[in-house]
């Protein structure tokens, strides 16, 4: 099936008993047992499966060409669930500009846990030089939050499982319908389905899906079931009706961040914008390469410094000034505000989620706000 027909028809099957079209939300925490003390509808306990995280897992894992899937309750808890799930003393290599939330996630809660290292993953040399015996995760995320550095997959996993060592990608920016790292190598894929899979800025979830049902694969089932940071029958349910208009949500967003991207590179009062799908970003062959789209993500940075960035900010009328992404509105931020003192981002950047308003009106509004 083709990405269209998949995310509409792998989370939802007829119900058996109604008819009913559209899956039920089954609230229930527990299930009947049979006379022998089988379960025979296959579930036992909400926290260790539930109907409809079944089918939202179902669709997560088709999307993605993966074998299975696990939901969490947050993006934060899918990745953390990876890290868990690493043995004590694992050593992690991680992007440089590693998305702010997983990246404080690993130097305050899993500083006695793990040990790791933020480089630049796309110089294949700085990669091999951190590489040690104990190294069992390479971490990916491309674009990256919020630069929209490209990272070259296939090299890194040729590196990684030469030393037989994993890779994770965050793939949260491009979606399935823009990149797909299992196709490309990658052993998991993780998303904060908060962005874009629900679309609308009103629920929170997390996802990590495999390529293969393995030993790996186990224990991070186990650490969803065991830690039980597990979405609501409720969530799983938006998400997986959001999740059937994604694609052609995609085809929006990428078509409004192409063309604002493209305004703001000629704009006078902009340094500099960040957006693989633009010749001139340093990475864009590579993303030519390994993306079948550009995503809704762009940063730019403003000329003369933080405060006039902030004086941009303040002077949008259309762009909503909120953290977070992947919604039908069009959101900006001070990304370095957000990160707090010890940010590597530019001062003067500003990111923003290019929303699925018409491109004319944001246009036109960044353009007033610029001056």
């Amino acid at each position: 099936m083709k990405i269209e027909t998949i995310a509409i028809h792998a989370a939802n099957h007829t119900d058996a008993s109604s008819k009913a079209v559209i899956q039920p939300i089954v609230l229930s925490t527990t299930f009947e047992r049979s006379a022998d003390g089988t379960y025979l509808g296959g579930h036992i306990y909400s926290r260790a499966s539930n109907p409809n995280r079944k089918m939202l897992e179902n669709v997560l894992a088709q999307l993605e060409g993966g074998a299975d899937a696990a939901a969490f309750a947050s993006g934060n808890a899918a990745g953390m669930a990876i890290f868990q799930s690493l043995p004590a003393g694992t050593h992690v290599i991680a992007p440089d500009d590693m998305y702010h939330g997983l990246c404080n996630q690993l130097k305050t809660l899993f500083s006695d846990i793990l040990t790791f290292d933020f480089i630049d993953i796309n110089d294949p040399h700085i990669l091999q030089n951190h590489i040690r015996p104990e190294t069992g995760l390479i971490w990916i995320e491309t674009p990256s939050n919020p630069l929209l550095k490209i990272t070259d997959i296939k090299k890194v996993i040729a590196i990684a499982h030469a030393k037989h060592i994993m890779v994770a990608c965050d793939n949260t920016f491009a979606t399935p319908i823009c990149q797909q790292p299992l196709a490309l190598g990658a052993d998991l894929v993780m998303h904060s389905s908060t962005k874009y899979f629900g679309g609308h800025s009103d629920l929170m979830g997390g996802v990590v899906i495999t390529g293969e049902k393995n030993e790996r694969w186990l224990k991070i089932r186990q650490v969803q079931e065991m830690g039980g940071a597990i979405p609501s029958p409720m969530d799983c349910y938006m998400l997986a009706r959001s999740i059937k208009t994604l694609p052609y949500r995609m085809r929006g967003h990428i078509h409004n961040a192409q063309l604002l991207a493209e305004f703001l590179e000629g704009h006078p009062k902009v340094e500099k914008v960040m957006y693989p799908g633009l010749p001139s970003h340093p990475q864009h062959e590579i993303a030519k390469e390994q993306m079948t789209a550009f995503g809704g993500m762009l940063s730019f940075c403003v000329k003369d410094g933080q405060e006039e960035a902030k004086r941009v900010i303040n002077s949008l009328k259309l762009f909503t000034q909120a953290t977070s992404l992947g919604g039908v509105e069009s959101l900006i931020e001070h990304r370095a505000s957000v990160e707090g003192p010890d940010t590597k981002t530019p001062l003067n950047l500003l990111r923003v989620s290019v929303g699925l308003e018409h491109i004319d009106d944001l246009i036109e509004d960044l353009s007033a706000a610029l001056g």
